[in-house]
């Protein structure tokens, strides 16, 4: 008896767990739809984009989006929390549908995922203290800078080449911060969003933005090949930007700024 009925279990416990824990694996707005369930990859480290509330929960600019995008699809929305790196494995790993997460359009990131047209952007830049003397790149050498690894102002440093330059990469952007108000980095590379500058360090440091390090614009990751998905979005986005809705937006979470003018591709 047990012999007899012991494989169709198995296969019945093996079917029911791929169903519990199958990966977010949809490919078109249809498929979505017919599941039932939005699966989005955010950040919560990267205020006033996304964070935590006092009740826990994530808020800000890219979860707002994300809720309109679950909205108008009629479904419900679930968040898979992962840090910079982690964005592109989560999605080749169909662990989410998309990300939404300050994911910056680049040339390279494009070789392995496709993105929709930005519905944001901002500045990296280099904050520093107002003590110290920095107002160009050619002003770093020797200074320790940290960086959130893989983030915008990461590959802009990079790139800059900078003789004498130390990069401390970290995980997020909370780390990033702490390194320097605990004094282990100088300056670092984050946002303009502001909230960094009006901290302080343990010795009563000031901090301000120095000089810009590249701007960028972002956009909706989604699987190559995800072109219907990635079709819609671009609608979306289309219909976001021109009913005001995603001014509204803007104005809510970047301190009453109206949304930035956004290219197309």
């Amino acid at each position: 008896m047990l012999k007899r009925f012991a494989v169709p279990l198995l296969a019945a416990f093996a079917a029911l767990s791929f169903g519990l824990f199958a990966p977010a694996k949809a490919q078109t707005p249809d498929e979505i739809i017919k599941r039932g369930k939005l699966v989005v990859a955010i950040d919560t480290t990267t205020p006033p984009y996304a964070s935590l509330d006092s009740n826990n929960q994530p808020v800000g600019y890219d979860i707002d989006v994300a809720n309109l995008i679950a909205k108008r699809m009629k479904v419900q929305l679930e968040f898979v929390t992962v840090n910079s790196p982690g964005r592109i494995p989560a999605l080749l790993s169909n662990r989410v549908d998309m990300v939404i997460s300050i994911f910056s359009i680049t040339a390279e990131r494009a070789l392995q995922v496709q993105f929709s047209i930005p519905y944001g952007g901002q500045s990296a830049v280099l904050v520093a203290p107002k003590s110290l003397a920095v107002k160009a790149p050619a002003d770093l050498k020797g200074l320790k800078v940290g960086v959130t690894r893989g983030a915008l102002e990461d590959g802009a440093l990079t790139q800059m080449n900078i003789e004498g330059l130390t990069i401390l990469r970290f995980d997020d952007y909370p780390s990033t911060m702490q390194a320097m108000l605990s004094g282990q980095v100088d300056a670092v590379g984050g946002g303009d969003y502001g909230e960094i500058y009006m901290r302080k360090s343990a010795k009563g440091d000031d901090f301000e933005a120095k000089f810009p390090l590249r701007a960028a614009h972002f956009g909706i990751g989604t699987r190559k090949g995800a072109t219907e998905l990635n079709q819609w979005l671009n609608t979306f986005i289309y219909e976001i930007k021109n009913n005001g809705e995603l001014d509204g937006i803007s104005r809510k979470w970047r301190q009453g700024a109206p949304l930035i003018p956004l290219p197309v591709f």
